[in-house]
């Protein structure tokens, strides 16, 4: 049997800082389409996700929640799990910067970094970014704030081990002038411009103002930063520097490492330049794409701006929201995401074009032949050209894919879905079922029904479930390759109808849902406040106040005695609550941060003349003021005093 090639592809490790939002879905299904399209096509394919799991910000997470950094990360990781699970994501790998794998290959890294001269102990003075926790120097701040994130800095002055990036400076310059290494083109120009010509300093790998994470081996102060830390997890998680390195050898290098574009320089400058030192060789291409957009903004948890994709899976199905970002996102452009865009998609390809194909051209079958369809002894000079198309497909998509242009690759299956949608009004099998003229009815119901088993074969890698559906419909397997998906294959057919993938949606209902379902989640998240309540505050926190509006809240120490969950929400907890004088019940948004037994006993900080509002059937007496991090997880706010204090 002849050997597979392989092929490799990975996703960055997403930050373990709360839940992820469609952004983050966009980077996880592409990698996914192209990966099942590649072991579809033959190929030994090796696919890697994971977190991102050390770090300041989880360190400071977990003590805010009175959670280990251990426990608070392990919640996380399972959350991420379980929405790679829902989106069909068809991972091999899942590699987590806690493993203890990771943790040991990664101080042996670093020791022969250390051993080898390219790593140094001096200490750092400059600028620091906590959000992005990144150093900088003056001339590489815009306008006096981080090139990445934009945040503001601190002066910083901190005893460090140090990378020599500069030392490859020229090797990197020319990796990305001279080969296709990094690509859209675009990013090259930014990697050039922005940070190569302005000239490498050397990079701070350690950090001693916390301590979750790797210790340097030879020095336990020190604990081993995110560079060196998190970037080599692709080759740890294919076992290098451990005892089985048999994946390594095997798969690496890596064939595509697909990111958003705002962390390709650390993948097409930094994670480069290590391996350099390491003498591993590169991957092949790394890819930064674009952001998806929201309200001319890019998605951002901290920005509230994110789409959740667990509503939009529950209300609408897996492979609509599948299909609207592989198809609605050119690769490597930013594109904005709205709720009428997602619908629009949802009706017009999958149910319109799609949908009604496939119910129209199986209702036909059964109707005029029972279901039973043969393969033509002569087709017409048109219905060759029609089969051309269907043929063109195969060849066209595995160059697409190579690139990667995933949405053109969709267009091109959806212009043959397109052309048997007119392929059909052109050769009215009705009329010819009237005149009697079986023959040509039947080679038009064939050429119909190998246009949709050729398309639902190529669909399989993008929307992994209506495919499926529609080979029941064809009475065929479902195929694992591509070897049939050409005109012809197929010597006879017997077909059964089967369900639509969708119903045609009312966008003005739908969006009106949306908008329902997004203000109960930002009353949920605000412990409580309805809708009017939020848009009050809107209005109240863009003009200033009276101190004498101010004291119109009456803040107090409270103590909770009791705490479940809120049955049919995830997010809502019900607390008891003491406030000095009597006990009354809470609901907050918090579900997602605390469990209810490590908030008995804690001491909080209530509203307590906040009308009351009912929430999934319990009324809540009060709201339990929290603050919020860049993770976005609310932090419940824990005074000094007893209960029935006055907070002012």
């Amino acid at each position: 049997m002849k050997k597979k090639q392989t092929f490799y592809i990975t996703t960055p490790i997403y930050y373990a800082s709360g839940a992820l939002h469609i952004g983050h879905c966009y980077t996880t299904v592409c990698c996914d389409a192209i990966a099942r399209f590649k072991r579809m096509d033959g190929y030994d394919v090796h696919y890697l996700t994971g977190t991102d799991e050390h770090g300041q910000k989880v360190q400071q997470a977990a003590e805010e929640r009175g959670l280990t950094p251990q426990a608070f990360v392990d919640g996380l990781a399972e959350r991420i799990k379980a929405l790679w699970a829902r989106m069909d994501i068809s991972n091999d790998g899942f590699i987590r910067t806690t493993d203890a794998s990771h943790e040991k290959a990664i101080a042996d890294i670093f020791t022969r970094l250390y051993e080898k001269g390219d790593i140094y102990k001096s200490e750092y003075v400059g600028k620091y970014c906590k959000p992005c926790e990144s150093f900088w120097t003056d001339g590489q701040l815009v306008d006096g704030k981080c090139p990445d994130c934009g945040r503001e800095v601190t002066e910083e002055k901190e005893e460090c081990y140090f990378f020599r990036l500069g030392k490859y400076a020229d090797r990197i310059k020319k990796l990305l002038a001279e080969t296709d290494f990094l690509q859209p083109e675009s990013r090259v120009k930014e990697m050039v411009n922005n940070f190569l010509d302005k000239g490498l300093s050397d990079l701070a790998v350690t950090r001693t103002s916390f301590n979750w994470g790797i210790k340097v081996p030879f020095d336990d102060k020190h604990v081993i930063y995110v560079w060196i830390d998190a970037l080599p997890n692709y080759i740890t998680a294919l076992g290098y520097g451990g005892s089985d390195d048999g994946k390594f050898k095997k798969y690496w290098p890596c064939d595509m490492h697909v990111m958003a574009k705002e962390i390709v320089r650390f993948h097409s400058i930094i994670w480069p330049a290590i391996l350099m030192a390491l003498d591993i060789p590169l991957p092949k291409r790394v890819y930064g794409h674009g952001w998806i957009m929201f309200d001319g903004d890019k998605m951002s948890k901290s920005k509230g701006n994110v789409v959740d994709p667990f509503v939009l899976t529950d209300r609408y199905g897996v492979d609509a929201l599948r299909y609207y970002l592989l198809s609605s996102v050119p690769f490597g452009e930013d594109s904005s995401y709205t709720n009428e865009l997602l619908l629009s998609a949802i009706n017009n390809d999958l149910v319109n074009d799609l949908g009604n194909l496939v119910r129209r051209t199986l209702a036909m079958s059964t109707q005029y032949f029972d279901g039973n369809v043969k393969k033509p002894n002569e087709i017409t000079d048109d219905d060759k050209k029609f089969a051309a198309g269907i043929d063109a497909l195969l060849p066209e998509i595995r160059a697409d894919l190579d690139k990667p242009h995933i949405s053109k690759a969709l267009e091109r299956i959806f212009g043959v879905i397109d052309l048997a949608n007119k392929y059909i009004d052109l050769n009215k099998p009705w009329a010819l079922n009237k005149t009697g003229e079986k023959e040509r009815l039947n080679a038009v119901m064939y050429n119909l029904l190998e246009a949709i088993r050729v398309c639902a074969n190529l669909l399989l890698p993008f929307i992994t479930k209506y495919p499926r559906r529609i080979f029941d419909g064809l009475g065929l397997p479902v195929p694992d390759g591509f070897d049939g998906a050409e005109y012809g294959v197929i010597a006879a057919y017997k077909t059964t109808e089967i369900e639509p993938i969708l119903n045609r949606l009312d966008v003005k209902k739908e969006l009106a849902e949306l908008d329902k379902i997004a203000a109960e989640k930002n009353a949920e998240a605000a412990g409580g406040k309805n809708k009017d309540d939020k848009e009050k505050e809107a209005v109240k926190n863009m003009e200033e106040i009276s101190i004498d509006d101010f004291f119109k809240t009456e803040l107090r120490v409270a103590k909770i005695e009791a705490c479940e969950k809120v049955e049919k929400s995830k997010k809502l907890l019900k607390s008891t609550v003491f406030d000095g004088e009597r006990r009354r019940t809470v609901v907050s948004g918090i579900a997602n941060a605390y469990k209810p037994e490590d908030l008995v006993g804690k001491t909080v900080a209530l509203v307590a003349n906040l009308k009351p509002a009912k929430l999934c059937g319990v009324v809540s007496e009060g709201m339990l003021l929290c603050s919020s991090g860049a993770d976005d997880l609310p932090r419940l706010i824990e005074p000094q005093g007893e209960p029935g204090d006055k907070i002012c």
